[in-house]
């Protein structure tokens, strides 16, 4: 919406400055409080989506977010019989924490299947906050 705007603001502007030069100043005046709350508007919404990320990676628990996680997309291959590492307990998966967090962002793990932005997120936060028990 803002981008139809600026359109029609510029073919205004085109109009206007075929006019004569006070039409024009009365143009900038009436620009000029739309661009600096259009500005204002774009940077509250992405500190609110900062705090909202940070707000949301403090409340990851192992039990109830990245477990789910790991024993729907990683036990077929790291269970008690597979490759290295195991990851069928807490004690083996925080040992690798930083690796599942390293494969998992760089997205070579899961093999065959594909791990969401928000569960890869999810590890990575569970990782960052010293992968707690919890």
């Amino acid at each position: 919406m803002c981008f139809i705007l600026v359109i029609l603001l510029g073919m205004l502007k085109q109009i206007i400055m075929k006019i004569n030069f006070k039409a024009r100043i009365l143009y900038f005046i009436l620009i000029l409080p739309f661009l600096c709350s259009a500005c204002l508007t774009h940077v509250e919404e992405d500190i609110e989506a900062e705090l909202t990320a940070e707000e949301l990676c403090a409340t990851v628990t192992f039990s109830l977010n990245v477990k789910p996680i790991i024993e729907a997309n990683c036990i077929q291959c790291h269970g008690s019989s597979g490759q290295f590492p195991e990851l069928t307990t807490y004690n083996s998966i925080s040992a690798n924490a930083a690796l599942v967090k390293a494969e998992t962002v760089s997205r070579r793990m899961p093999i065959g299947n594909t791990l969401t932005n928000d569960e890869i997120n999810t590890i990575s936060c569970w990782v960052d906050n010293g992968a707690l028990n919890n």
